[in-house]
């Protein structure tokens, strides 16, 4: 496969940054000095202090959005809600305008589909604001909004791998840090809030971030390196590492594979399709009767429109292989702008879950 133009300015360096540590990084004190020990049992030369410069340097060139915990918004409060709706062509800009103006909205981008051709997501802190925000919006637009809420969740894993050292990513050094016991409550202590809104946005890229996150809230090191840890064990967090910004690294053809998947099938298709190690996103949501007949949803990116169609072609094998696929059974939908993206607001969501 041929280099990007945004992978061609990569090292080799880079590349095995960018492969090896998009999870499992150490949740210890100074993670990079057994993270840059891993690179170099890998035969990659490196240093920790060099291992850190690179990290930065990569995160301040955009190629990463960000170094650190990946927090999964679900676990520590609130909910969101993925949102489909027609936006007329002559009317879009309009229609995009009103719905990006809510501040529940977090991302949304504009997809090929001959009728709903706008998606966003809605993060709210109390569950019942969704449909008060639908209600707003389809008054401020005459649209009608489609809710399509996750109903089971079978993989989130973006990762992006990049040609060059450690191709198969898989450099895991997540065994490193204190031993922790999970906790069963499921709101959150004000310590845990504030660690959860200092993190969000990534971690100081320092030999010694999680100390510098404990400065920043007040807080014993120990204590942020075990409750981080304790959240990676709980769910709250779903990985440490680095988060590359896949557009910089050529993962332009995103594509949103939708089934209709027969529901007694969907316990063995959903394991199956989340096994295929380019398959991102893989999720069970609600049909619209008359409108929405999919019941399954499959994220796939590609560096190239025929690497993306030869990932798509891999997913309908894979469904091929549990229910008769027909041609009707199935859509993709390539995301052709994207209209918003703020993230989650996790502060809010956090302080309404915390006891």
């Amino acid at each position: 496969m041929s280099d990007t133009a945004g992978e061609a300015a990569l090292s080799d360096l880079d590349r095995a940054v960018i492969n090896a540590f998009q999870g499992g990084f150490p949740v210890v004190e100074r993670p990079f000095e057994p993270a840059a020990a891993a690179l170099r049992e890998r035969e990659i030369d490196v240093t920790a202090d060099e291992l850190v410069e690179r990290v930065r340097d990569l995160d301040e060139a955009g190629t990463l959005s960000r170094f650190g915990a990946l927090v999964n918004a679900e676990e520590i409060g609130g909910t969101a809600t993925l949102v489909a709706m027609h936006a007329p062509e002559e009317r879009f800009e309009e229609v995009a305008e009103a719905v990006n103006a809510h501040r529940e909205v977090a991302h949304n981008y504009e997809r090929e589909h001959p009728h709903l051709n706008m998606w966003f997501v809605v993060s709210v802190a109390d569950e019942d604001r969704v449909e008060e925000v639908l209600a707003e919006i389809e008054a401020e637009t005459g649209q009608e909004t489609y809710n399509l809420p996750k109903q089971e969740e079978f993989r989130v894993e973006a990762k992006f791998l990049v040609d060059g050292p450690i191709a198969d990513g898989d450099v895991d050094r997540s065994d490193l840090g204190p031993d922790v016991t999970p906790e069963e409550r499921k709101t959150l202590t004000p310590a845990e809030r504030d660690l959860v809104v200092e993190i969000q946005g990534g971690l100081p890229i320092t030999a010694t971030p999680y100390a510098d996150v404990a400065d920043a809230i007040g807080q014993d090191t120990e204590w942020v390196v075990e409750t981080i840890k304790r959240f990676e064990r709980e769910g709250k967090v779903r990985r440490v590492g680095v988060v590359p910004n896949h557009y910089a690294l050529g993962y332009t053809e995103n594509g949103m594979t939708v089934w209709d998947v027969p529901d007694d099938r969907l316990a063995t298709v959903g394991p199956a399709v989340a096994s295929l190690p380019f398959v991102t996103h893989c999720y069970h949501r609600p049909r619209h009767e008359g409108v929405w007949p999919y019941n399954f949803f499959a994220m796939t990116h590609g560096r190239s429109e025929a690497e993306s169609d030869r990932r798509i072609e891999r997913v309908r094998e894979t469904m091929e292989a549990h229910w008769d696929v027909d041609d009707g059974d199935w859509d993709t939908l390539f995301s052709t702008r994207i209209l918003k993206k703020t993230g989650i607001r996790l502060d809010e969501r956090a302080a309404a879950n915390t006891e």
